[in-house]
């Protein structure tokens, strides 16, 4: 028998699983529904094992086949695998390492979902061949993940990655989810974009376009409209691309990456995306970091359970 690796990503709503060999090949993934049960730390731990069991019976996998468990969570976790709370998940603050390591039995790895998914590009996806990665996820928020070196980088409170909240604007009415006003996140993310397209139409009420009026303002609408060439669209993604690309030159002046992986639901954007942020990039970069590359990420929502093999495997 060969050896094997289980990585578990694990969201608000669900769990994935993914049964890999040593060599970090995947061979199975599935999912599992995350049941939060309220002031209990453990109550998900033992429904992952009760799945990851249920794959060793039917695949006929011994315990001392099994190298290890990964896992991907969505909150600070440092170094030590102490989490410092997953409000998501009805976590407090307590080891997980050593806690799941204690249920299922198995040596455990465990790390914030983002940095375990830049982990994931930059072994197997977008990343592949590059030692430092930085992975920005650009959905209903910003979220980052920092790989330097082939390393996971969690930061002294595990807080490394939460670029969503640099400060980028000064005046913005709108408090961020994290309680700040004038977060990368406000415009940055697909949420974003809606916001700077409904800043912009209320700047500029006589501007023809079809946004706001014949078409319903989203992320995806506004990128349509300025790819069929309406100037407001045109506008509102110009400054969009403009705040992404400065943002992407601060986070380079300080960690420096190869490389950055941009993921999430705005980079099904593809090239457009990648041409028009690279072009505000270079506009703030400071010259060392010019030839740094900005690259849409590949594994999609696997990224997570490769990451967490790839801990497994580290």
């Amino acid at each position: 028998m060969g050896k094997y690796i289980f990585g578990v990503d694990v969201g608000g709503t669900s769990v994935k699983l993914g049964l890999f060999d040593s060599e970090g090949n995947l061979l199975d993934k599935w999912g599992i529904t995350t049941a939060v049960v309220k002031n209990d730390n453990t109550a998900i731990l033992h429904d992952i094992t009760n799945a990851i069991q249920a794959k060793q019976a039917e695949k006929g996998i011994a315990s001392e086949d099994v190298l290890g468990v990964g896992l991907g969570v969505p909150g600070p976790v440092l170094a030590d695998g102490t989490i410092n709370r997953c409000v998501n998940l009805g976590w407090s603050v307590f080891n997980v390492v050593e806690t799941m390591s204690a249920i299922c039995g198995f040596k455990v790895k465990a790390g914030n979902d983002a940095n375990v998914a830049a982990l994931g590009e930059q072994l197997r996806g977008g990343g592949k061949g590059y030692g430092s990665v930085v992975m920005i996820t650009l959905g209903t928020g910003v979220g980052a993940g920092v790989v330097v070196d082939g390393r996971i980088i969690p930061g002294a409170f595990g807080a490394a990655g939460e670029v969503g909240h640099m400060h980028v604007r000064d005046g913005e009415p709108d408090l961020c989810g994290c309680g700040k006003r004038g977060c990368f996140e406000q415009y940055a993310s697909a949420n974003g974009i809606c916001r700077i397209a409904r800043q912009y139409l209320a700047a500029h009420p006589q501007q023809p376009t079809a946004l706001g009026r014949e078409v319903e303002i989203n992320s995806i609408s506004v990128f349509e409209q300025a790819r069929a060439g309406d100037k407001a669209g045109l506008a509102i993604v110009e400054e969009y691309f403009d705040i992404l690309g400065r943002g992407l030159a601060h986070i380079a002046c300080v960690i420096d990456p190869e490389c950055i992986v941009i993921g999430g639901g705005v980079s099904n954007e593809g090239q457009y995306l990648i041409d028009g942020v690279t072009a505000a990039y270079q506009k703030y970069c400071f010259h060392a970091s010019k030839d740094m590359k900005i690259i849409c990420a590949q594994l999609g929502n696997n990224a997570g359970i490769h990451g967490a093999c790839g801990m497994v495997m580290s």
